[in-house]
C-alpha cells in the first residue's frame, strides 16, 4: 500500500464518522481509530519482520495523524542563537533517512554544497518506497543533522541551510 493511499484512507475515515477501521494485506496491517468521531485519528501500521529476522517482533509505528491534508515540508529558522540565520529542511514523512541513492553512490549533498530549489537532498524510505526529498530553498548546506540509515519522524530536522 502506498503512502498516498494510506493518507486517502485516513481522510476517508475522518469524513465518514466511523470510529475504527482495520485493513490488512499480506505485507501490512493498518488500524485507524478515531476517539468519539472527532479530533485526531490514531494510526497503527504493522509490517511483518523479514524472513531472516523472524525472531524479532514486527515493526510498529504509531502516530497521531491530523484530519487536515498533509502539506509539503516547511523550512523555518532554527531557534538556537548561533543557528538563527540558518533554515532547516525537515522530513515531510516518517521513514528511514538515506543521504545517497544507494550504498555505492556518493551522497546527494555534503556540507558546503550549494543547493537550489527542486534539487534532491536525500531519500526517505517509507513502506519500501524511496521518496526523493527536494530542497525548496536556495543556499549552502551548513550541517547534516541526521545520520545515514536512521529512522526519522515527520518534521525531523534533516539539514541546516545558509540561505545567503
Amino acid at each position: 500500500m502506498k503512502l498516498n493511499e494510506i493518507q486517502d484512507l485516513i481522510k476517508f475515515v475522518a469524513k465518514s464518522g466511523v470510529s475504527e477501521v482495520e485493513v490488512e494485506t499480506k505485507d501490512i496491517k493498518i488500524i485507524i481509530k478515531t476517539p468519539a468521531g472527532k479530533g485526531k485519528e490514531q494510526v497503527m501500521v504493522q509490517q511483518p519482520a523479514p524472513m531472516a529476522q523472524m525472531v524479532a517482533a514486527p515493526v510498529v509505528h504509531q502516530v497521531a495523524a491530523p484530519v487536515a491534508e498533509t502539506k509539503a515540508p516547511e523550512t523555518k529558522p532554527v531557534a538556537v542563537a548561533d543557528d538563527a540565520k540558518y533554515v532547516t529542511i525537515k522530513s515531510p514523512m516518517i521513514g528511514t533517512f538515506y543521504r545517497s541513492p544507494s550504498a555505492d553512490k556518493p551522497p546527494f549533498v555534503n556540507v558546503g554544497d550549494d543547493i537550489a530549489p527542486g534539487q534532491a537532498v536525500c531519500i526517505i524510505e517509507a513502506m519500501k518506497l524511496f521518496n526523493e526529498i527536494e530542497s525548496d530553498i536556495k543556499g549552502k548546506i551548513v550541517k547534516v543533522l541526521v545520520n545515514d540509515a536512521t529512522p526519522v519522524e515527520y518534521d525531523t530536522p534533516l539539514f541546516l541551510v545558509d540561505p545567503s
